[in-house]
């Protein structure tokens, strides 16, 4: 199960469509090849996201892990991206 304190590291590998579904959140995880240290909701907190966003991350992340299949879907852009901290 992936939650706020899963590592980024440990969250791309169970899910390798999170880094694809973070980007497009406005959240990078990959820097240089290597995965960012710390965790999902440290990351998203350095963005600006609210705990009530970071929790709707948390339950995508949990759908894709449930249904792997779904790797290839798009999740919507669910914030504007323009208005964090890049």
């Amino acid at each position: 199960m992936i939650t706020k304190d899963t590592t980024i590291e440990e969250l791309i590998n169970i899910i390798p469509a999170a880094a694809t579904y973070l980007s497009e959140q406005g959240i990078r995880c990959i820097r240089c090849g290597e995965p960012i240290w710390g965790t999902l909701g440290e990351a998203a907190e350095e963005k600006s996201y609210s705990a009530e966003q970071i929790e709707i991350f948390v339950q995508d992340l949990n759908d894709l892990l449930q249904n792997p299949s779904a790797e290839d879907l798009k999740f919507e852009k669910r914030f504007d991206v323009t208005k964090l901290k890049l």
